[in-house]
């Protein structure tokens, strides 16, 4: 029996680490810039992997580039008629719904992930984790990715509720630059947003300004 060549196209993929942590006052959501293409080829060095849903609400992507587009797409506008109707900001879990809704109505056809953290008035400052098959979580903090394999470890040992704003960064920024220099498709430079009642910050760091663990 002659054998059929299969030539569809592998899809853009984040790669990828990102993780989302609360501090005393507010939340860090950050991530790497790479996205890659069939596991290991890297497509991008510069995808900015925060999606701002709304003023103090912001996602992590992982998985597929496009399906994440999609849903965030659709989630942006959702959240902007609810402000709308109810004439107040949204709520970060009804952000983090609105996805998890998203992502289990098409679980046959999604093969993306979400962390969603923000402040809101009522709850605080808040992380959400919404998996492939529309699992909503609530936590302190949360890592995903093909790079946090590698910094279970360290976050378990390093994270300690109520951490000062400077706290949070440093921890953000070592966990994201340990996964880096273990994960061959997480790299480029870190993006991480602070969320307060005041609003969002973004922070950039540069691959050559990022902490130094070894010399390999």
């Amino acid at each position: 029996m002659e054998k059929r060549m299969d030539h569809r196209c592998h899809g853009v993929s984040t790669g990828t680490t990102i993780l989302a942590v609360k501090f005393n006052g507010g939340v860090i959501i950050g991530s790497d810039s790479r996205a890659s293409m069939g596991g290991s080829y890297v497509s991008s060095k510069v995808i900015n992997k925060l999606i701002q849903v709304h003023d103090r609400i912001f996602c992590c992507i992982a998985g597929s580039l496009a399906d994440a587009q999609a849903v965030t797409k659709m989630a942006k506008f959702q959240l902007s008629f609810h402000s709308i109707q109810m004439e107040s900001p949204p709520l970060v879990k009804a952000a983090a719904s609105v996805l998890r809704e998203l992502c289990y109505s098409n679980r046959e056809d999604l093969q993306a992930g979400f962390i969603t953290a923000g402040w809101d008035s009522k709850r605080g400052p808040q992380v959400y984790t919404v998996s492939m098959g529309g699992m909503l979580i609530n936590q302190p903090f949360t890592i995903a990715g093909s790079g946090s394999t590698y910094i279970y470890g360290y976050v378990d040992a390093k994270y300690k509720p109520d951490m000062s704003r400077e706290e949070c960064l440093q921890f953000s920024t070592n966990a994201l630059t340990l996964a880096i220099g273990r994960d061959n498709v997480s790299g480029g430079v870190i993006h991480m947003v602070v969320i307060t009642k005041d609003g969002a910050e973004h922070v950039i760091i540069p691959g050559d300004k990022l902490p130094k663990f070894h010399d390999g």
